[in-house]
């Protein structure tokens, strides 16, 4: 499948704005980041959050960078056969990565159908 950086960009930013608005307001603390490629030996990561999850905050958070949501482009357009399938993968694997935020682990993720 190929998509310029740009379109993928554009549909990760649909996939944002497709996240409820009172979900949104509750992210703190996130940056979302495109990247064409995972570094380290798993090439296959649609993507990534580094970060403590809100689960896992206490009293001593604070004057931290912030969290990172990466979605990774390369991957993605490798594992689609078509816009549609791309657009689709995208927003599973951004409402994915904000729920690893809200502190959902991996394996609850897949019991939800997200993983």
């Amino acid at each position: 499948m190929e998509m310029n950086a740009k379109e993928f960009e554009a549909a990760v930013a649909d996939a944002l704005d497709a996240v409820p608005h009172e979900l949104m307001d509750m992210l703190d603390n996130v940056v979302v980041l495109v990247e064409a490629e995972p570094e380290g030996p798993d090439k296959d990561l649609l993507g990534l959050y580094q970060g403590t999850a809100l689960t896992d905050r206490g009293w001593e958070y604070g004057g931290v960078l912030p969290d990172t949501i990466t979605i990774y482009r390369g991957p993605t357009l490798r594992m689609c056969s078509s816009s549609d399938e791309v657009v689709d993968e995208v927003a599973i694997t951004v409402v994915h990565e904000i729920a690893h935020h809200f502190g959902i682990e991996e394996h609850r993720l897949h019991e939800l159908g997200w993983g």
